[in-house]
């Protein structure tokens, strides 16, 4: 049976935000794994490596999904999909630091819909290196349990015959090999991002889904390489989802002193919303 902790109830864990997942992350970005060395700053989005679940595969849930710093309840509920996140960056995290890690369920809310039974499970993360009193990161994430789908495959028949206007735009299509590799470097073996038979025929979905820390990551590298510009704080609706080997389009642009980014399907509709609170 999985284990289960109580609302408020804090797991703590060390870590190490060691030089060499950092350089596997870049190499994942396509990114030259040398130009990152110890004592380096962690670039902003980069610390999902330190959040990973080392939950045993006897304790999995049916879905595969290890939890993240705290075992998720099952609840009867087999489906699991993020909600949404925010993040808050106190200050950098120097590569090669030790650090403790604190991971609380912080609510669980049932609820009732059309669909079926629902739960929604927010789990708070603190990350403090070394000998630091106060957070370097402080990361909220929210998860819905739902109930099974049934019918047959869903395809995201939400579309927009608008085209995507933004200061700032790229496309990219994230492949089977990218889906692995995130899902490798976070120890993240929920089957809808790594088994397409499970995806398609158990989740109804019509491909592999892109993590969605996966799409916050390819987010924060658009604001980081191609903005030039630093977060202070994050704040993620994961509106629908996203699949593996289709195009997404993602946007930004100013809204006074803070950013706005998103990311759209292959259909031209929103998937990611994202609001940037800069350094």
């Amino acid at each position: 049976m999985t284990p289960t902790h109580k609302a408020g109830e804090t797991v703590t864990r060390q870590e190490t935000c060691s030089v060499t997942a950092v350089r596997k992350v870049a190499a994942m970005l396509d990114l030259d794994p040398e130009g990152f060395a110890e004592g380096d700053p962690l670039p902003r989005g980069w610390h999902f490596i330190l959040l990973g679940a080392d939950t045993r595969r006897s304790a999995l849930r049916s879905d595969g999904f290890p939890g993240l710093g705290v075992p998720m309840p099952d609840l009867g509920l087999p489906r699991l999909l993020l909600g949404g996140r925010t993040v808050s960056y106190r200050y950098d995290m120097p590569i090669g630091t030790t650090l403790q890690r604190f991971s609380s369920i912080q609510s669980l809310t049932h609820k009732s819909t059309s669909s079926g039974p629902m739960a929604i499970v927010t789990i708070l993360h603190e990350l403090l290196p070394g000998k630091e009193t106060t957070p370097a990161i402080v990361e909220t994430q929210t998860y819905l349990l739902l109930a099974p789908r049934e019918g047959s495959v869903q395809d995201d028949s939400t579309a927009s015959s608008d085209p995507v206007v933004a200061e700032r735009t790229i496309t990219c299509v994230p492949d089977e090999t990218l889906l692995f590799q995130y899902s490798a470097l976070g120890f993240n073996s929920h089957k809808i991002h790594i088994d397409k038979s499970f995806a398609r025929d158990v989740e109804g979905f019509p491909d592999l889904v892109v993590n969605g820390g996966l799409a916050t990551l390819l987010l924060t590298e658009f604001l980081r390489r191609d903005l030039c510009l630093a977060p202070s704080a994050l704040r993620i609706r994961h509106v629908a989802p996203l699949f593996c080997g289709r195009q997404m389009t993602l946007a930004a642009k100013r809204d006074g002193a803070k950013w706005l980014l998103r990311a759209f399907n292959d259909k031209n509709a929103l998937a990611v919303d994202m609001e940037v609170d800069l350094q």
